[in-house]
């Protein structure tokens, strides 16, 4: 079985989440989701409009998702990696070459962001 594993906040659901989470299980049999827990949002200094709690139900509901993991801090990933014996972690490409240090243990993928949709833009257009 091939695991990939991606990482996000994943608030204020739309869908340009969904297409990357559509294109990150093409990639392989297993998706995974770590999910940023809102603690760990505090210390990145973003907020989330819903709870981890309520951002994790959402994405367990989703289709492609198959397990949804709590990200509690940023050193966490080859942890993650090894624990879940994953084999291609998944990126939008705005991240690209940032996580090129974790390519010995798996393959690092960046994908194209969804033009015309991000949560910035949906937080701008509401104020």
């Amino acid at each position: 079985m091939k695991k990939v594993i991606t990482y996000g906040t994943f608030d204020l659901l739309h869908w340009g989440h969904i297409e990357l989470l559509r294109r990150a299980k093409e990639m392989g049999d297993y998706l995974i989701v770590a999910l940023s827990t809102d603690s760990f949002n505090r210390i990145k200094h973003k907020e989330a409009y819903h709870s981890y709690s309520h951002r994790k139900l959402i994405l367990e509901a989703i289709r492609y998702v198959d397990e949804v993991i709590p990200e509690e801090n940023w050193d966490q990933k080859v942890s993650d990696i090894k624990t879940h014996d994953v084999d291609v972690f998944v990126m939008g490409d705005d991240w690209k070459g940032e996580f090129d240090f974790l390519k010995p243990y798996c393959e690092v993928v960046y994908l194209p962001r969804t033009d015309g949709i991000s949560t910035t833009q949906i937080k701008e257009d509401l104020r």
